[in-house]
């Protein structure tokens, strides 16, 4: 997948509203900073400022960071952004009061590496947040990666986030409307967890 290729396209792939999931649990995120982890064009992160959050997205792509900026100067919000390799990216230790990811697929290998990163990189008591597709997705075929080892189940996060109490962590079946590229029934899993004191 070449993101700066698919950011190109006219308009934002995934629209301009945040995740729903993420707007059903804002009103438990501690304030603070908050990364976001393959944060595309900026919907969440431009969402959370609009708040008062002090926000940075992270994403491989200078497209869809240089869409996040334009989403964010309409807004009158200011969100910094990094554009880094996920692969190379290193999330200083106990550094973030909430970690976001909202459809960050990537090899197995590296999500692992890069959750277990995540966790050690919130401060104790931090949030971590994360919308994803299942493996269950590929039936559906309404988004998401074509690459079983890229999608994720609740035992896989559960392993991979390791150091967190789980307050919120299903898997689910929902519509999910997110601009053209993730429209329809979806096969989804659901994390709200806090860094373990």
């Amino acid at each position: 997948m070449n993101w700066d290729e698919r950011y190109s396209e006219p308009g934002f792939t995934y629209g301009t509203a945040p995740n729903e999931f993420l707007l059903s649990v804002v009103d438990k995120i501690p304030r603070g900073n908050v990364l976001s982890l393959a944060e595309g064009e900026g919907r969440n992160s431009v969402y959370l400022a609009s708040l008062g959050f002090e926000v940075t997205g992270v994403d491989s792509s200078a497209v869809g960071l240089r869409k996040a900026g334009e989403l964010a100067a309409a807004a009158g919000v200011k969100v910094a952004t990094i554009q880094r390799d996920l692969n190379e990216f290193v999330i200083e230790p106990e550094s973030w009061s909430v970690i976001i990811g909202f459809y960050c697929h990537l090899p197995s290998e590296l999500r692992s590496k890069l959750f277990q990163a995540a966790v050690k990189g919130l401060v104790p008591g931090g949030i971590f947040i994360l919308e994803a597709f299942r493996k269950e997705q590929l039936k559906y075929g309404t988004g998401g990666p074509q690459s079983i080892d890229m999608l994720m189940s609740l035992d896989d996060l559960k392993r991979e986030l390791f150091g967190l109490e789980f307050i919120h962590a299903v898997e689910i079946d929902r519509d999910v409307r997110e601009g053209s590229k993730h429209t329809g029934l979806a096969a989804v899993v659901q994390i709200f967890g806090r860094k373990i004191l």
